[in-house]
């Protein structure tokens, strides 16, 4: 395997685990939050609040492309990892609930911007026989930002109070010079704007194949100078019902995801647990999830994406309709760990199937824009529940929400075109 692949891996995997803690860490924190009497935030504000960074993200998921195309995926990574560092800095300074939410959203522009990115990255100096696992790899890094976040929550935040847990956020910056000297540039990207030298000096220096390059010119050549033809492609004749089933299955995916790290300790402790168990089974999601990537990485190369994200989106969808349902602690970690597996890790494995099913000249388009309208899924999680729980209604509707978006996804991921054995 190319010398590339590690290094973009690895640095790639750093982005996706200060991305995870940045968005995990509100959830570990928000039952501290909510009892901070200096702010007395209600359900309804929380969730409010807990929906601004996806609003960031939204938009940033959106212009990463345009950004992009502008200054190339490296320096994107780098200005994106900047800004939502510097930001959780700022939230850890907020006065009240407002700026907290401000700077919330500021933090989500840059982190919008770091999965396609990342993603891109990653598939294009991944083997094409392991893309799959390569990007799982890549990928575990923003569920083991969830556990820490969880970990420093379970260990910290009751003595030190939740100002620290964001300030842990701005160590990130410190790997900033370490991105800018080993992180290589898109050979796409050199390729696109004819700087054909430095893709020979990248190729050379992180002793790619010789075909390497010539492959990159050839996906490079099928697309057009037309800066509108990726958009358009997404719904031509040929790709428009399954950029409409991806664009679903994000919707649905996301919603699980961000509402579950958003709410999931409340609910548990609504549910009558603890805060420290509470946590536990946040750190359970998103460790399950970590692992479960990996796994279903493997096994979607080997067996096909599409029929192990509804497999997996099925049995998170089951697990979690289950949890409504008191049990003992065992049972209980069990299913918050296949929900992590079916729902995190899941959809870990459904961004890089569309990085896989669209061509090179509109795979960035492809996964940005069904990221960015996973997005308002993403939004729409912790509102709902924070109207859920401000309305006070039963605690169990929380969890159906949840198990009926998972198993809506596990059916419509089956209505995409199969394209090979992807």
């Amino acid at each position: 395997m190319p010398k590339a692949t590690f290094v973009v891996v690895i640095l790639c995997w750093f982005a996706m685990l200060a991305d995870g803690y940045d968005l995990g860490i509100y959830g570990a924190v928000l039952p501290s939050l909510m009892e901070y009497k200096d702010w007395s935030m209600t359900p309804a504000q929380a969730g409010a609040i807990g929906s601004y960074a996806l609003m960031g993200m939204l938009i940033g998921a959106i212009c990463v492309g345009t950004v992009t195309d502008m200054i190339g995926r490296k320096l994107t990574l780098i200005f994106c990892v900047t800004v939502f560092s510097i930001s959780m800095c700022l939230v850890a300074l907020s006065t009240s609930p407002e700026m907290f939410g401000i700077f919330r959203f500021i933090g989500g522009l840059g982190l919008g911007g770091v999965i396609p990115t990342a993603s891109a990255l990653t598939i294009e100096y991944s083997p094409v026989q392991h893309r799959s696992k390569m990007y799982a790899i890549m990928y575990t890094g923003y569920p083991i930002g969830g556990v820490l976040g969880a970990l420093f929550s379970m260990f910290l935040l009751e003595d030190y109070g939740w100002r620290l847990m964001f300030w842990i956020g701005v160590i990130p910056l410190l790997v900033i010079p370490f991105i800018i000297k080993f992180l290589p540039e898109s050979i796409s990207f050199l390729i696109a704007k004819k700087r054909f030298d430095k893709a020979e000096s990248i190729a050379k220096k992180y002793q790619l194949p010789n075909d390497f390059i010539q492959s990159n010119m050839k996906e490079e050549t099928k697309g057009t100078t037309n800066k509108f033809a990726a958009i358009a492609s997404l719904f031509s004749r040929t790709n428009i019902k399954a950029t409409m089933f991806f664009w679903v299955t994000f919707f649905l995916g996301l919603l699980m995801i961000y509402g579950l790290s958003t709410w999931l300790p409340k609910m548990m402790r609504e549910a009558g647990y603890p805060l420290g168990p509470s946590l536990g089974f946040l750190l359970m999601l998103n460790l399950s999830a970590a692992i479960g990537a990996l796994v279903a990485g493997t096994a979607a190369d080997r067996w096909g994406s599409r029929k192990i994200i509804s497999l997996s989106y099925f049995l998170a969808g089951i697990s979690i309709a289950l949890l409504s349902i008191k049990s003992s602690m065992f049972v209980v970690y069990g299913l918050v760990g296949i929900a992590g597996f079916g729902t995190i890790g899941t959809t870990l494995i459904l961004n890089a199937y569309i990085s896989k099913y669209f061509e090179a000249n509109n795979r960035a388009t492809a996964l940005g824009w069904a990221l960015g309208f996973g997005r308002i899924g993403a939004i729409s999680g912790p509102i709902l529940i924070g109207f859920f729980m401000s309305s006070n209604f039963d605690f169990s509707l929380n969890f159906y929400l949840f198990a009926v978006a998972g198993v809506l996804a596990s059916i419509t991921i089956l209505f995409i075109p199969k394209k090979g054995n992807i």
